[in-house]
């Protein structure tokens, strides 16, 4: 694994080795940030993609969207360049073009890129950014409707995900998370924000509350914290993680039963990867998105044009919330004056 976490010199030692005046490489299997990646290409000289068969390139749509395709093609020519390569040599390699008798001899060595996303574009303006040759689409679901000129932003729903949303106020959406998770206990919950500040928040003002156990998982906790939280949100210690989009891609957890979006996604590719961590590999699932009267219209439009097989409305009486809104009241005063504190330390 080169990501970064080790030293370089670490990562470099447990890639290759020098024997006999030649580098032998020491992995089968290197997973990689595309960073790092480069770094080793760049600065280790004793690392070689030469004989690179696989190319897996996760969350494809992502490294598409934000325009990091420039590892890709370091990555390509690292890949193509063979120093020292003799006419002897019993297979070869070059970039891929039209297939013709002579391309075909001497035998190749072929590149395999194989991408990988739950929301992978269809675009194909977007797609030629990865240089794809002979490109084949492979999906893990299908439906009788499937058509191929169907709108390139019209993604699956897990079969097992029951989706809603929580008409609400502003003022009203904390009490409405609590009276989820206390009253009808709904757990092991994964909530959502929109910034690691409103995580923060959030999860303070549940802990001050109490009568739950919470969490929160962000870009500002280290490594070490983020793996030691999710084991305990897996295993059951912690019924309520508090998240910003962190967790949202790549994160398998066993068991997320709900999904709650705090603050409703501006995009559709984020929802599809949130509500993606429950109803997972044919279990059964609930996702809330609690909507604010502005917000209503614009995302309820948004899932139903991405191919949602429908949204309920899930609204929560007043009174339901009636006997939590004296403690409440005090709660945030404390939570008020918390933030203040760890608003001036922050300063100094």
């Amino acid at each position: 694994m080169i990501t970064g976490q080790k030293s370089f010199a670490a990562e470099q030692t447990a890639l290759s080795e020098i024997r006999g005046g030649v580098s032998h490489s020491l992995a089968d299997i290197v997973v990689a940030t595309p960073g790092r990646l480069v770094d080793h290409i760049n600065k280790n000289s004793s690392f070689s993609l030469q004989h690179l068969r696989f190319l897996i390139i996760d969350e494809a749509d992502r490294m598409i969207d934000s325009m990091h395709q420039s590892w890709l093609s370091q990555v390509t020519k690292a890949v193509y360049s063979t120093p020292g390569e003799t006419h002897t040599s019993v297979f070869r390699r070059t970039v891929p073009g039209p297939i013709t008798a002579a391309s075909l001899s001497p035998p190749q060595i072929p590149l395999q890129k194989l991408l990988f996303s739950a929301t992978l574009t269809q675009n194909p303006e977007k797609l030629q950014l990865l240089d794809l040759h002979q490109p084949r689409l492979f999906s893990s679901t299908h439906s009788l409707t499937d058509n191929p000129a169907q709108s390139q932003d019209t993604f699956h729903f897990p079969q097992g995900l029951s989706e809603y949303y929580v008409p609400c106020t502003f003022s009203k959406k904390p009490l409405i998370i609590l009276h989820f998770l206390l009253r009808l206990k709904f757990s092991p919950a994964l909530c959502f924000t929109n910034s690691r500040e409103g995580a923060h928040r959030l999860y303070l003002l549940v802990k001050l509350f109490g009568g739950v156990e919470v969490a929160e998982f962000s870009s500002k906790l280290s490594p070490g914290e983020r793996q030691k939280t999710l084991k305990d949100f897996e295993k059951g210690k912690i019924p309520l993680l508090i998240s910003t989009d962190a967790a949202a891609r790549g994160i398998d957890i066993n068991g997320v039963k709900c999904v709650i979006n705090y603050d409703a996604p501006q995009y559709i590719r984020t929802y599809i990867h949130r509500v993606g961590r429950t109803a997972r590999a044919g279990k059964a699932g609930l996702a809330f998105t609690f909507l604010l009267k502005v917000q209503e219209k614009r995302f309820l439009k948004m899932v139903s044009d991405a191919g949602s097989p429908g949204i309920q409305k899930q609204h929560v009486h007043p009174e339901a919330l009636k006997s939590m809104e004296s403690r409440y009241e005090q709660v945030l005063a404390e939570l008020g004056t918390i933030v203040k504190e760890e608003n001036e330390k922050k300063r100094f």
